[in-house]
């Protein structure tokens, strides 16, 4: 196999033009999001004008309806005693009740009319919401993505060291990233977009509720769609953080880590995940910190996914010129002599410990389990 010299220029260009092409991607998506904001606004205006036109011919309606009842009143005491009130008394007063009556009717559809439209605006300031936070929680995404791709990435073309190795991993981390866009896309679609979908049936089926039965039934639905709703924030959240926690910007490694790894020991019942923490709780650099939590984090699907384990144990210890990382599990275990073509993940954690200079073992054996250490050098 002929392998040929790569040049670290080309990866820069490659790179540049993956950031300008999701950059612009972002501004596109921020773009749509603020037209979005323009017509919720306008839509706001017009939903209120709309109201109030309801509030005012309801108003009418009421009083017409006074008047008609005492036309009728009036028209039923003439027709009683027909003989004591002249031809144009009677007449008139079969008219006044006609006149009133076709008013009230005519008072009626619009009002009919304009609750229709106003059911319509409710639906659609609900859909431009839904557009709006969608575009939000892109935008928060793409950031994330340039971010990576402006710093991790980069170490990584100055890290590899011959051309079969960037070649190779090149293609694994395409591959990574189809698998991982397959991955959200199966997530998004069979769990937000169903809910959503289902969202908008049940919020027709609420309005015919309303019309047809009563007002309590309604209510019933409404709940009904809210427990959906949350549903719903609930795993777009959950497929957000997996794609970078936010609270590790804000709270540091210790917390998130602890976060992260309760979560995941949720979704995984039969598995027991301990986190112990036995050094200081400061903050470290934020490559550090991102590092340290995607070694964690690739080391702990691998024991979910691969070893089948029952138990993980990750411990962390923060001292002043070092860091540890050790995740045990009581797995299936492996040969670390059989190094498989898939390991793309033992390869990025490799790869991460490597860049921050620091030290990677592995122990473990086939029924024994494994031990993955982690030691990085903290250069302040």
């Amino acid at each position: 196999m002929v392998i040929k010299q790569f040049d670290s220029k080309t990866l820069d260009i490659i790179l540049e033009k993956m950031i300008e092409t999701v950059g612009n991607s972002k501004d596109e998506i921020f773009r749509i999001g603020e037209e979005c904001r323009n017509d919720f606004e306008s839509i706001t205006q017009e939903l209120q004008e709309i109201k109030r036109k309801v509030a005012q011919i309801i108003n009418e309606g009421d009083k017409l309806e006074m008047q008609v009842r005492s036309a009728r009143k009036r028209l039923s005491e003439v027709s009683k005693h027909f003989k004591d009130y002249t031809e144009i008394q009677v007449r008139e007063a079969y008219e006044v009740a006609h006149k009133l009556q076709m008013d009230l009717t005519l008072n009626r559809q619009t009002e009919k009319q304009l609750r229709e439209k106003r059911d319509d605006l409710e639906r659609r300031l609900i859909g431009l919401n839904e557009t709006i936070e969608r575009a939000e929680h892109l935008v928060s995404q793409i950031s994330v993505v340039m971010n990576y791709m402006m710093s991790d990435i980069r170490k990584m073309g100055e890290a590899l060291e011959t051309a079969k190795e960037k070649q190779d991993f090149g293609l694994k981390i395409i591959q990574a990233q189809e698998e991982e866009r397959k991955r959200l896309s199966r997530e998004i679609h069979d769990g937000p977009a169903q809910m959503l979908a289902n969202v908008m049936m049940r919020s027709d089926l609420i309005e015919k509720v309303y019309k047809e039965r009563s007002a309590n039934e309604a209510i019933k639905e409404i709940k009904d769609m809210k427990k959906m709703v949350r549903s719903a924030l609930y795993e777009v959240r959950r497929i957000i953080y997996d794609l970078r926690p936010m609270a590790l910007d804000d709270l540091g490694l210790v917390p998130t880590l602890k976060k992260y790894l309760q979560t995941i020991e949720e979704y995984h019942s039969s598995t027991k995940i301990e986190f112990i923490n036995i050094g200081t709780d400061h903050r470290l650099p934020a490559k550090y910190e991102v590092a340290l939590f995607r070694m964690v984090q690739e080391s702990v699907q691998n024991a979910l996914k691969h070893a089948n384990a029952h138990l993980i144990q990750v411990k962390l210890e923060i001292k002043k010129d070092n860091v540890m990382v050790v995740i045990k599990d009581d797995g299936n275990g492996f040969d670390i002599n059989d190094r498989k073509p898939e390991s793309f993940g033992i390869l990025g954690i490799k790869e991460r410990v490597e860049l921050l200079e620091g030290e990677l073992a592995i122990h473990s054996k086939i029924s024994a389990g494994t031990l993955v250490i982690i030691q990085i050098p903290l250069n302040h």
